[in-house]
């Protein structure tokens, strides 16, 4: 079983390219110094999405992203991705991108978050954003 696994949960969604995506989260985590346990993105919609995060963090709004790390060891990364799908249609209009350059940007931070980088001040998220681009480019995403 591949260490990334893609499935859906109230949508109908398919994950175009998925052995090269998995390569490039896979080799973007190893470049950060990490081990890859298992991955696991589930794409959604923006309903269930938001019941996650009223029930897992106290949270009453729509998200695009919702990243749970279930690590038990260091450097090992173990966790589960959710992306709502619709968000990722409604971003991507609003920042002017294709639907798929928007849902590699979302998947890529969701992994990030799990190597322990943060987007909640200027400065976090603005490193952030900069290591985004980094692995987009690099992977021709």
């Amino acid at each position: 079983m591949p260490a990334i696994q893609f499935f859906e949960e109230d949508i109908s969604y398919k994950l175009k390219k998925k052995t090269a995506v998995r390569k490039w989260i896979t080799e973007a985590i190893i470049a950060e110094g990490f081990k890859l346990d298992e991955l696991t993105y589930v794409f959604c919609s923006d309903q269930y999405l938001l019941q996650i995060n009223q029930q897992y963090l106290n949270h009453d709004t729509y998200t695009d992203i919702i990243t749970f790390d279930n690590s038990e060891v260091e450097g090992v990364i173990t966790g589960d991705i959710f992306i709502s799908v619709e968000r990722i249609k409604e971003n991507a209009a609003q920042f002017a991108v294709t639907e798929t350059q928007e849902l590699h940007r979302v998947m890529i931070h969701g992994a990030l978050h799990l190597l322990g980088y943060k987007d909640k001040t200027v400065a976090d998220k603005k490193k952030m954003t900069l290591k985004e681009d980094h692995y987009l480019v690099e992977r021709g995403f």
